[in-house]
C-alpha cells in the first residue's frame, strides 16, 4: 500500500510558523543591514535594503513553511 507525503491537514498550528518566521527574520534583517552597510557604506541604504527584501523574504518563508507543513514525510505520528 502506497502512502502519500502529503497531508490534507497541517501539522503545526499557523501562529507557530507566524513565530518561527518573524524570529527567522529578524536574525536575517540584523544580517542583512549589517552586510549592505559594509558594501555601501550608508546606514540609511543599508537599512533600506535590509527591511524591504526582508518583507519579500518573510512572505515567502511563510508560504514555504506552510507548504511543509501539507508534507508528512520525516513526521513522527506520535507528535
Amino acid at each position: 500500500m502506497a502512502t502519500s507525503v502529503f497531508t490534507r491537514d497541517a501539522v503545526h498550528a499557523r501562529r507557530r510558523a507566524i513565530a518561527k518566521t518573524l524570529c527567522y527574520r529578524a536574525l536575517m534583517v540584523t544580517i542583512t543591514v549589517l552586510v549592505a552597510w559594509l558594501v555601501v557604506g550608508d546606514v540609511g541604504q543599508a537599512a533600506s535594503i535590509g527591511f524591504v527584501t526582508n518583507v519579500i523574504k518573510t512572505l515567502t518563508y511563510y508560504g514555504y513553511e506552510r507548504l511543509w507543513d501539507h508534507v508528512s514525510w520525516g513526521v513522527s505520528a506520535s507528535g
